[in-house]
């Protein structure tokens, strides 16, 4: 019993403080360099690229890669970007509008 409370307390901690990085808009004095990579062939017909993302990872952003997506109908990908206000670079995040 008292296994299962720790695993539950641990959990939801764990939930919580992913939910918590998740929400928080982060700055960083300048924004990171591009990084090159090779977009690989179209897994299929009418697949879309969605570029990689940059996220807030141990104090830093680090680049996610980008990937095949399947188009969403009446809707198009809108790329994420760079930010910069008085406190400094954050990235926006890419979304489906």
């Amino acid at each position: 019993m008292k296994t299962l409370q720790k695993l539950g307390i641990m959990t939801a901690l764990a939930g919580s403080l992913f939910m918590s990085a998740c929400a928080g808009e982060y700055y960083v004095s300048s924004q990171p360099a591009e990084t090159v990579y090779v977009r690989p062939g179209a897994p299929y017909p009418g697949a879309i690229w969605i570029d990689g993302d940059w996220v807030w990872s141990g104090g830093v952003y680090v680049r996610r890669p980008g990937h095949w997506a399947r188009p969403r109908a009446g809707r198009v990908w809108v790329a994420g970007s760079w930010y910069h206000g008085p406190r400094g670079y954050a990235w926006h995040r890419g979304y489906w509008r």
